[in-house]
């Protein structure tokens, strides 16, 4: 669902994060928003981290392989010289950043543009996954999104890691990673 933004006067700036486990259309619902500012022929900018080429290194993409145009970036702070005039700023994959982008993120709004952040808040642990919680605490919408337990049907907020790896970032999909729910989800040894 889209935020109510009607009470925010023309060139005010916000932060959205849309946040939760993996294969619970984070990406997505990030792309469907981006592509309505573009047909309302705003200036949109779209960057992912560099770490992440799953399954592009010139979009983001979908699960369900929508995609869109994105800046591959080091580090948050890049998105600062990189952003020019565009009013909306899309980031995917928050996870992959450190605590700069709260700062980088703040900084775009207060510039009065609309920051539209996307990632996991939980680690395959069940652990906050920096820097989501901050933004989620500096965000003015919040969506969370939802995705089915695998094992068994039921709503998953979790994040499975299939594979053996303490590495607390491993980049993977459904090769390495399932959603799960509350129940069905287990710290892997």
């Amino acid at each position: 669902m889209e935020p109510v933004t009607h009470f925010y006067p023309l060139g005010a700036g916000w932060i959205e994060v849309i946040a939760g486990c993996m294969f619970s259309g984070k990406t997505e619902e990030l792309i469907r928003r981006l592509k309505r500012a573009i047909i309302a022929k705003q200036k949109v900018k779209i960057f992912k981290p560099k770490i992440d080429t799953r399954y592009s290194e010139t979009e983001i993409v979908s699960h369900n392989e929508q995609s869109l145009p994105s800046i591959l970036i080091d580090k948050a702070e890049d998105i600062l010289e990189l952003a020019g005039d565009a009013q909306v700023i899309g980031i995917d994959e928050a996870q992959f950043f450190d605590l700069k982008l709260v700062d980088v993120c703040n900084k775009l709004a207060d510039e009065g543009k609309r920051v539209i952040v996307a990632g996991l808040d939980q680690d395959y642990r069940g652990e906050p996954f920096e820097p989501i919680p901050q933004l989620l605490a500096t965000a003015e919408f919040i969506t969370k999104t939802l995705a089915i337990c695998v094992v068994c049907g039921n709503i998953a907020d979790r994040t499975q890691r299939k594979i053996v790896s303490h590495e607390r970032v491993l980049v993977g999909a459904s090769d390495s990673y399932e959603a799960r729910c509350r129940k069905c989800h287990y710290i892997p040894d």
